[in-house]
């Protein structure tokens, strides 16, 4: 049993899937096929059932997992305790939202392309609870969440500050002439919404439908260029971080609501609980925590 073995077996095991195994780690199928027979002959044991094109963990490859993953994390702490001086290179996956990666993540991209060329950044869309999930499973590095919540069975946060939820319609909407707007208000309106996951949203909804009367529907656009779109062209109301739609309300494409949101989500940045960050994992927190407190006061507090 070696490490090379083990990091085939945890990526097969968290993707339940020997092909996206082999594309995660750049090797041909077969030679994944080969380390995992490597491992189980090694063990004398089977680590996966085949079942007509689907594969699972068998008893025994669910109680090899954590020590899996514990050896891995020892072998990350081992490397950054030695690394020599050299440049931090190789790659992060980092779970991230539409809103961060468009509106606060390009100065810190920009960084770390010019600053630091041999470490590779992954960035991948994914919404909060997928990206826990994925922190928890160790497909992912590290991850952006936007929630209400700041504490998250299994993940360890660095909160980055309160992000500002804006309520906008179009100019000539009739809400956008009235002052000091309820939830009352807004109920009679369609509203337009991001997929479902999103945690603003599901505040929102749960806000406009707190109360008696016929629940308030949402119309789901997909994504929150496609909401300012409709918005814009008069279909409806949406709630939206401020950072997104800035731009459309200073040119005059969109305005804001009088109304304040009665709940806060907060942008945080996450790892697996328990996970000796690597130099380049530390680098990244460090770096991005300096950053985007320019975005939010005060400034970036760390979280247990």
């Amino acid at each position: 049993m070696d490490i090379r073995q083990l990091t085939t077996f945890h990526r097969v095991a968290t993707l339940l899937s020997f092909t996206r195994a082999a594309t995660e780690l750049k090797y041909a199928q077969s030679s994944v096929t080969a380390q995992i027979k490597g491992l189980e002959v090694s063990l004398g044991v089977e680590l996966f059932e085949r079942l007509r094109g689907r594969i699972r963990l068998t008893p025994a490859g669910e109680r090899l997992m954590p020590y899996a993953e514990r050896i891995l994390a020892l072998a990350d702490e081992a490397r950054g305790a030695t690394a020599g001086p050299g440049d931090p290179s190789g790659s992060l996956v980092i779970g991230t939202t539409e809103s961060l990666i468009s509106y606060r993540m390009p100065p810190v991209l920009e960084y770390f392309h010019h600053r630091y060329p041999l470490l590779q950044l992954v960035l991948r869309p994914s919404l909060c609870a997928e990206t826990c999930h994925a922190l928890r499973q160790g497909s992912f590095d590290l991850g952006f969440l936007m929630e209400a919540e700041t504490e998250h069975p299994g993940v360890q946060t660095a909160v980055l500050g309160s992000e500002p939820l804006a309520l906008v319609a179009a100019p000539g909407h009739l809400l956008a002439r009235e002052r000091s707007l309820t939830t009352r208000d807004l109920r009679a309106a369609a509203v337009l919404a991001p997929e479902a996951g999103c945690a603003y949203r599901e505040l929102f909804e749960a806000e406009l439908n707190d109360g008696s009367g016929e629940p308030v529907s949402f119309l789901e656009f997909g994504n929150i260029e496609s909401v300012k779109r409709g918005v814009a062209a008069g279909l409806g109301i949406g709630l939206l971080p401020a950072m997104t739609v800035a731009e459309a309300v200073e040119d005059g494409r969109l305005a804001v609501l009088d109304w304040e949101p009665p709940f806060e989500v907060f942008t945080q940045l996450a790892w697996r609980r328990g996970r000796q960050l690597s130099r380049e994992a530390r680098l990244f927190v460090d770096q991005t925590v300096a950053f985007m407190s320019e975005y939010y006061r005060p400034a970036a507090t760390a979280a247990a």
